[in-house]
């Protein structure tokens, strides 16, 4: 399966650049289970972050933040079968459950619930 992970990025960081990276780093730390487990790990801003930077994004929640931040995931969930949703608050994440929910896709919550790969 390609798998989302998707949790906090900038949600309670008051867009500190260590806090952001540490919520990346947790959703990083979700990536390797998954691939250990015989599936293809994906997070949003892998995708986001080098688009925002070549579109001139000189900060979280500038308009060309806006413009690619949330839809990345948006498209890559047209993709994915399944979403990891780590916790923390975090309005995108709970978007992009949302609409993997519309979409049928399998929403887990912990790691130990994706099953391994046949």
């Amino acid at each position: 399966m390609l798998i989302l992970i998707a949790g906090p990025y900038r949600s309670g960081t008051n867009d500190d650049p260590e806090l952001i990276r540490k919520n990346l780093d947790n959703l990083e730390a979700m990536a390797l289970p998954i691939f250990r487990k015989g599936h293809v790990p994906m997070i949003g801003e892998w995708v986001a972050l080098p688009l925002l930077h070549l579109a001139g994004s000189k900060k979280p929640g500038d308009e060309v933040w806006n413009e690619i931040q949330y839809p990345v995931a948006h498209r890559l969930l047209e993709k994915c079968d399944a979403v990891l949703r780590i916790t923390g608050e975090s309005k995108g994440a709970d978007q992009d459950v949302e609409l993997a929910r519309k979409r049928g896709l399998k929403i887990y919550h912990h790691i130990d619930e994706i099953p391994n790969a046949e």
